[in-house]
């Protein structure tokens, strides 16, 4: 039998966040030597991840940050499997550098991604995972990141259930007055979830589907279902004038004051500087949004499997 002290299989499993049963099974199987204990336990570790891989994770954390001048900036999403996870230190730490990592070696997608060496790390970000998944062993996924330069803010809301990066453009540079505009904004679209930043993004095909359904709506009235058609028309078009108000950032209007819209808000604060604040782009990530939730959870999960 493999010659090693109680203090070794404490330290292999404050190394690796692995069971003191599973350090001392794998200090067995490697003859008491502890770089190929951990070398079998993240060869079991990746194993029991395989396995895990075909359960939904939905849950997790939205990360958005920007470097010191504001300059470029990232928002990705890491799924786990269940709600706390996402409250554990290391997991929030592991999607920080995540999006350090895009931030610093700009990775052209996923793959690319993972492929890059972590933050501060001399590791990849998929070794990263793996180690991560050993400790947490949850199915864990990056599900998505965008990378923006330009003059970005971010906001993260509901401790990372909403994440949200906003890029402006103003002559005048980094002013306070630009980084509060943009910080304002970032909290209306964290809110009010617009879908497009202006009219011009929104396709021909929703405008005429919209109008489709207008239509069809004034059909079924009595009231509108006589009136002339040119007049219907002109009825839809006045309503596709809201659509766009509820649904196009730059012309909802602004929460902290309705008087205004974003644009006319923006302009407001632009004169103030002497300098046009143009808000160009926007991404929104909402945790889990689109992903198919089963409807067993964790605990029912445990239960089922003890019996």
């Amino acid at each position: 039998m493999a010659n090693f002290s109680a203090k070794e299989v404490n330290e292999l499993r404050k190394s690796t966040g692995v069971g003191i049963m599973d350090c001392k099974k794998a200090l067995i199987e490697a003859d008491g030597d502890v770089e190929k204990a951990i070398t079998i336990l993240r060869e079991k570790g990746l194993a029991t991840q395989a396995k895990k891989a075909g359960r939904v994770a939905a849950e997790g954390l939205v990360a958005a940050i920007v470097n010191e001048d504001h300059s470029v900036g990232a928002i990705v999403e890491v799924n786990s499997e269940t709600d706390f996870v996402a409250k554990n230190a290391e997991f929030k730490e592991f999607v920080n550098n995540v999006a350090k990592t895009v931030i610093e070696q700009n990775p052209a997608d996923l793959d690319a991604l993972n492929n890059a060496k972590m933050s501060g790390s001399d590791k990849t970000v998929a070794e990263s995972l793996q180690d991560l998944f050993l400790k947490i062993r949850e199915n864990l996924q990056i599900r998505r990141f965008e990378r923006l330069e330009g003059i970005l803010v971010p906001y993260v809301h509901g401790d990372g259930k909403i994440g949200v990066l906003v890029q402006v453009a103003c002559e005048a540079g980094v002013k306070p007055e630009v980084l509060t505009v943009a910080k304002d904004c970032a909290l209306q679209i964290a809110a009010m979830n617009p879908a497009y930043l202006c009219r011009e993004e929104v396709p021909a095909s929703v405008l005429d589907e919209e109008k489709k359904i207008l239509l069809a709506q004034m059909a079924e009235d009595p009231k509108m279902a006589s009136k002339p058609e040119q007049v219907r028309v002109k009825i839809v078009e006045g309503k596709v004038g809201k659509y766009y108000s509820e649904n196009c950032l730059l012309e909802q209007d602004f929460v902290k004051d309705s008087s205004m819209s974003i644009t006319e808000y923006a302009n407001s604060i632009a004169k103030t500087i002497g300098s046009d604040i143009k808000i160009t782009k926007f991404v929104r990530y909402e945790r889990g949004e689109g992903i198919e939730k089963r409807a067993d959870n964790f605990a029912d999960e445990v239960a089922s499997m003890i019996k």
